[in-house]
This record gives C-alpha cells, structure tokens and sequence, in this order.
C-alpha cells in the first residue's frame, strides 16, 4: 500500500490579532493599507481605518481602493511600528514562528498529498472549498458581518479571482512534479515579472538599483534550474507561469480597482475572492480531472493501495495550514512595517527550502545550493532597492 509518512510534530496555533492587517502609511496617518496573497504572495492593497482585532470588521470607509502590491510589498514607510513592550516582542516572535511553522507544514502535506494523489485541480478546489467553509463559519456566528456585494464590486474582482485560481493551481501542479525545493527556487522569479509588466503595462519604469537586483534573481534561478535532480519541464513551466499568473494579476488590480465607490473591509474582500475561486475551480476541476474525490473512487482506489484516512487527513491538514498562514501573515504586517515584513517573507522561502530538503531528503548538488542561495539573496535585495526613493529635484534659483 502505499502509505504517506506521518509527521510527529504537531501544530500550536494562538490567538492572533486581524489576520488581514494593515501596512502604516507615514503620508496617511489615520489609515491603513492591507495586502492579500494566494499561493504566491500579496496582490491586493487596500486603505481603510484600523482594526484592532481579527474578528472585528472595519469601520466603513469612503471608498474601495484595491491597489496592486509586488510579491513582495512595497513601503510606505522605511520605519515600522515598533512593539510597545516586551509583551507585543515575544507576541510577534511567536507570530514570525508560527507564519514559518505553518508554511513547511503546509508545503509538506501537499507535497505528500500531490505525491500519492497526482490530481492537483481536485486538490487545490479542495483547499479553496476548505477554506470557504471557514469563511462562512465565522460569517454563520457574527464573528464578522457578512458582506453585501454590489454589481461593480463583483465585476471589478473578477479578473483578481481568475488570476488568483490559476496562480494556486499552477503551484500545486508544479509542486506535483518536481521538489518543493526547486518550486519555491522558481518563484523566487517574482520581482522579475513585477518589473516586467509594470513597465509593459502601466508605464512604470524601475531605476538602476531595481534592475541591478534582478541579476542574481534571474541568474540564479537559471543555475538552480540546470542543476536540479529532479528537473522537470511540466514542473518548471508552471511554476514560472504562475510567476506571470500572480503579477498579472497584480497588474489588472492596479487598472481596474482604482475608485469603487463602496464599502468593503479586507477580510470580507479575501473571503469573497476564496469563495468565488473555489465555484470558479470546481466545473474546471471535474472537465479536467472528473470526479476524482468521491466515496466510490476512493474506495476503488483504497483497493490499488491507496491509504485513503492518511490521505483525507493530509489534504485536510494542507487545506488548513493553506487558510492559517495567510491569516498569520496579514497579522504580522500589521505589526511591522512591509520592508520588515518583505525581509520576512524571504526567510520565510528560505525556512521552506531548507526543511523540505531536510523533511524529503532531496539531493542537492554543490552548484544547486548555490543558484537557490543567489537567487534568494537578490529577492532580498530587489526588497531593500524598492524602499529607495528618488531624490527630489532641486529648482536652480
């Protein structure tokens, strides 16, 4: 039979501020700006007054204004909040852990998962359908006012749903081909595309320092991708696509979520794109996949030695870690400034990187480690070059 390897960590999960939160701006000093991420990273920014906990909506606001983010978000300011005490330190200690902890959990029950049941659309609507569930618990018990969508809310989302789907589904299919290691070496390729169509589409042209940075980005990733074992052009294709997938996105929530003259606060906003991701998926999945989560396929397949309850458990297990990091994350960027939280979004690959090799025993070659290493140093500094403002100009006298 075959049988996916049980993990004797267990999981510790606090209580967490706004698991959606907001960046301080040092221009806008009585809002805040949040940042939502599927699969890839933050694509959505979006001012409204604070919240002060997870479960408690914002006041309404004068309008909607969904910005685009890079993978890794830009600053408003180069200070961030400083915890107050020593309380909030070991506070957000712990939330930096626990964004960790739930990413290599995450990242190793998929890949299990993806391993021993290679059907990634059924198992990437699982997770969205997982998540939703979620969502309308906490809607179902007045955790957090359930929102009435507008027509121009929903027309104006749409094209970020798309994007949102494809950029999640295309991860896991490249996690079902190649190492967790070599899809997270790919992705690192991120800041390449943000510059790219920013450029194409909306004009945004990046200074020298940019560019510079993605040098070892790109170079490294090449290097990793010529040296890596479990090379695969399924795997390394859809990993750079949903590259492209998740800044295209980004891009079209910069021209077409400007000024939405309504009222939706940032949980409400990641909670309907989830859901509508997740009926998106499901008619894709079954054209695609066909029903390949069903009482008697499972027992058909539990006959070819399938582990069926190892396999339920992880998937459930993957589908939770998935909803929990990303609630983790927002609440860390409410916390510390998005340079902090960028510095920690790329420790945050590394940690990804290092325990899955540890955790699959993948074989790495000397000039492997190397790539990976370059590469993630130039997502670090392509995340210091975007706080560099220009210098104002000076009028002769």
């Amino acid at each position: 039979m075959h049988s996916i390897p049980m993990i004797s960590h267990s999981i510790a999960i606090s209580k967490f501020p706004h698991p959606f939160s907001s960046s301080y701006s040092s221009s806008l000093p009585h809002t805040l700006s949040f940042t939502i991420n599927g699969g890839g990273g933050p694509f959505l920014s979006y001012p409204l007054q604070k919240s002060p906990s997870f479960l408690i909506s914002a006041p309404k606001i004068q309008s909607l204004r969904v910005l685009a983010a890079a993978s890794v978000p830009e600053a408003k300011s180069d200070e961030p909040i400083k915890p107050a005490g020593l309380i909030q330190t070991l506070q957000l200690g712990a939330m930096f852990g626990t964004w960790y902890l739930l990413n290599i959990y995450f990242n190793i029950y998929n890949k299990q998962v993806l391993k021993v049941y290679p059907f990634p659309a059924t198992v990437t609507a699982f997770q969205f359908g997982f998540a939703s569930l979620m969502i309308n618990l906490i809607w179902s018990l007045n955790l957090h006012p359930r929102p009435n969508i507008t027509r121009s809310q929903l027309v104006a989302i749409l094209p970020l749903v798309v994007a949102h789907t494809m950029g999640n589904l295309l991860t896991n299919i490249s996690l079902g081909k190649v190492a967790v290691s070599f899809t997270h070496t790919i992705k690192a390729m991120e800041p390449f595309f943000t510059v790219l169509l920013s450029s194409l589409f909306l004009g945004e042209m990046p200074n020298f320092v940019v560019v510079s940075s993605l040098v070892p980005i790109v170079g490294g990733v090449a290097l990793a991708s010529m040296t890596e074992l479990s090379f695969n052009w399924i795997g390394f294709a859809t990993a750079m696509a949903s590259n492209l997938t998740n800044q295209s996105r980004n891009v079209l929530s910069k021209k077409l979520m400007v000024n939405e003259e309504e009222t939706l606060d940032n949980i409400n906003l990641y909670s309907l794109i989830t859901i509508i991701s997740f009926f998106l998926l499901v008619p894709f999945t079954i054209f695609l996949e066909g029903f390949k989560f069903t009482p008697s396929y499972l027992q058909s397949a539990a006959c070819q030695g399938l582990n069926v309850r190892e396999l339920c458990v992880r998937s459930v297990l993957a589908a939770f870690c998935f909803h929990a990091y990303q609630q983790v994350s927002y609440g860390i960027l409410q916390m510390v400034s998005p340079v902090s939280h960028s510095v920690g979004n790329c420790v945050k690959r590394v940690v990804v990187i290092v325990s899955s090799v540890i955790f699959f025993q993948i074989p790495l070659a000397p000039l492997n480690m190397l790539g990976t290493g370059v590469a993630l140093v130039g997502v670090f500094l392509y995340s210091r070059a975007k706080q560099i403002k220009p210098k104002p100009h000076t009028k002769a006298a």
